[in-house]
C-alpha cells in the first residue's frame, strides 16, 4: 500500500512543522491565554498539560497511526485498518465524519482568515494611527458590512492555500511550512521581547509584568470542576483532533519516524506557542487598560487601539497580523489537504484538478458565511444563522463524536498487534498509550460532547 499519490514527507522536520501549523490556529492566539488567566494561571497550565498529554496526545497518536497503517485518505485508511483487524468496513464513516468536519470548518474559517489578511493590509497602509475605541469598532463594523471586501480577502486566503496544496506534499505543503512555521516562532518571540522592552509602568501598571502574573501565577483557589472541563475541552480542540488532517499527514509519514515522540513534540510546541502568544497579546491589553475577555473582537477591535497608543505600534501591528496570517494559512492548509486527499483517493483525480475543484467549492460556500454577517444574519435554522449552525455542527457534534469513535476504534477495534507495530515503542510507552486510549480518553471526550450539546 502507498499513501495517496505516493506522497511522503521528505523529513521528520517537515511533518512536525506541518502538524504544528495545523494545530496552531487563530484561537490559540487569544483564547488559550485568556482561559489560562481566568482559571488560575500556572495552576490551570498544569491541569491543561495533564489533559493535553493524557487526552489530546493519545488521540493524535491514534489518528496518525491509523493514517500511516492505512496509507490512504481517512475513509480508505479506516477501511483498510478495520479489514486488517477483521472488522466492519463501516468504520470508514468515522473518517468521513472527520472530512465533513474539516470541510464545514474551512467554509467559516476561510472568511475569518480573510479578515486577518485585510487587517494585515490595513496595518501596512495605516498602522491604525489615531485609532480609538469608537474608530476601531466602526472599522470592524465596516468590514462586516462589506461583502465585496470580505469576499476579496477570503479569495486571497483561499488562493494562497490552494497554491500550496496544488504544488503537492513535498513541493507545496512541506516547503511552505518549513518556512512559515519558523517565521511564526521568530515573530512570536520577537514581539514578546519587544513587549518586555517597551512596556513602561503607567496608570495601569507594567503591561508585561501584569501579563506574566495573569498567565503564570498559580491560583489554586480558582481550580474546580469547571476548570478541569475547560482544560479538557481546550486540550481537545487546540490540537485539532478529529479533523482528519492528522490522519492524512500520518499517511505521508515514513515508517522510520516515531509517532509517539513526534506527537509529544507537537503537543509541547502547540502549548508553547499559545503561552508565548499570551505574552504578545496581553501586555498590550493590560498596558492600555483594555478588557482581556473580548474574544475574537480582541484581535480586530481591541488591539488596534493598543497599537495606536504604543511606541512603534505601526511596525508591531504589521508583524502581529503577519503572524496571525501565518497561523491562519497553515491551519487552512491542513483542513483543505484532508479533503483533497479524499478527492484524489476516491475519484482517482489528479492533485491539480482536485485542489482547484475543492478551493472553488469552498469559495462558493464561503459566500453564505460572508452574507451571514449582514444580509442573511436573520436567516436561521433552529435559532442559528449559517455560521453559528456550521460552528455548532462541526465543533459540538462532529469533532467530539469523531474523537470518541477514533479512540474506541484504536483502543478496542484495531488489533493490538497492528497498533504496536506502528508505534514501535517500548513496552511501558505502548502500555501507557493503550490504557489512556481505552479507559481515559473515551469518557473525557464524551464529557466534551455532553457539555457541548446539553451544558
Amino acid at each position: 500500500m502507498a499513501a495517496v499519490g505516493g506522497a511522503h514527507w521528505s523529513s521528520r522536520f517537515g511533518f512536525l512543522m506541518a502538524s504544528v501549523g495545523f494545530a496552531v490556529g487563530l484561537g490559540n492566539i487569544w483564547r488559550f491565554p485568556y482561559i489560562t488567566g481566568e482559571n488560575g494561571g500556572a495552576a490551570f497550565v498544569l491541569i491543561y498539560l495533564a489533559c493535553a498529554f493524557g487526552i489530546g496526545a493519545p488521540i493524535l497518536i491514534a489518528e496518525i497511526l491509523i493514517g500511516r497503517r492505512g496509507q490512504g485518505s481517512p475513509t480508505t485508511a479506516m477501511t483498510r485498518v478495520a479489514a486488517e483487524s477483521g472488522r466492519s468496513r463501516h468504520w470508514r464513516l468515522v473518517g468521513g465524519m472527520g472530512l465533513l468536519a474539516a470541510y464545514t470548518i474551512e467554509i467559516v474559517y476561510a472568511v475569518v482568515v480573510g479578515w486577518v489578511l485585510w487587517y494585515l493590509f490595513k496595518a501596512i497602509t495605516t498602522g491604525f494611527v489615531g485609532f480609538d475605541s469608537v474608530t476601531a469598532n466602526a472599522e470592524f463594523a465596516a468590514v462586516l458590512d462589506s461583502n465585496v471586501g470580505m469576499l476579496f480577502w477570503t479569495l486571497v486566503g483561499l488562493a494562497i492555500t490552494g497554491l500550496i496544496i496544488y504544488a503537492g506534499v513535498k513541493d507545496g505543503i512541506e516547503r511552505a511550512v518549513t518556512v512559515l512555521m519558523p517565521l511564526l516562532f521568530v515573530l512570536l518571540a520577537g514581539l514578546a521581547v519587544y513587549n518586555y522592552l517597551a512596556s513602561p509602568s503607567g496608570p495601569q501598571g507594567n503591561g508585561f509584568s501584569r501579563a506574566l502574573t495573569w498567565l503564570f501565577t498559580p491560583d489554586f483557589g480558582k481550580i474546580g470542576f469547571d476548570t478541569v472541563l475547560a482544560a479538557i475541552g481546550q486540550a481537545f480542540f487546540s490540537l485539532s483532533a478529529a479533523m482528519a488532517g492528522m490522519m492524512v499527514y500520518g499517511s505521508y509519514l515514513p515508517k522510520t519516524v516515531s509517532i509517539t515522540r513526534s506527537v509529544l513534540i507537537i503537543v509541547t510546541l502547540d502549548t508553547a506557542v499559545a503561552l508565548l502568544a499570551g505574552l504578545v497579546v496581553f501586555p498590550v491589553v493590560f498596558q492600555n487598560g483594555m478588557d482581556p475577555d473580548a474574544g475574537a473582537g480582541l484581535i480586530f477591535k481591541t488591539l488596534p487601539v493598543g497599537f495606536a497608543q504604543m511606541p512603534g505600534g505601526h511596525g508591531f501591528a504589521v508583524l502581529f497580523f503577519l503572524m496571525l496570517a501565518v497561523a491562519g494559512i497553515t491551519s487552512m492548509v491542513g483542513l483543505v489537504e484532508a479533503v483533497n486527499s479524499w478527492l484524489e483517493d476516491r475519484f482517482e483525480m489528479p492533485r491539480h484538478h482536485s485542489a482547484l475543484l475543492l478551493v472553488a467549492s469552498i469559495a462558493v460556500f464561503s459566500v453564505l458565511s460572508i452574507l451571514s454577517y449582514n444580509v442573511m444574519d436573520h436567516w436561521t435554522v433552529v435559532g442559528k444563522n449559517f455560521n453559528d449552525a456550521m460552528d455548532y455542527f462541526s465543533n459540538q457534534i462532529l469533532l467530539p463524536v469523531g474523537g470518541l469513535l477514533i479512540a474506541l476504534f484504536a483502543g478496542w477495534v484495531m488489533s493490538r498487534a497492528s497498533s504496536q507495530d506502528e508505534l514501535g515503542s517500548s513496552g511501558a510507552e505502548y502500555t501507557l498509550w493503550y490504557v489512556l486510549i481505552r479507559f481515559v480518553v473515551p469518557p473525557a471526550v464524551l464529557v466534551i460532547f455532553v457539555m457541548g450539546v446539553f451544558g
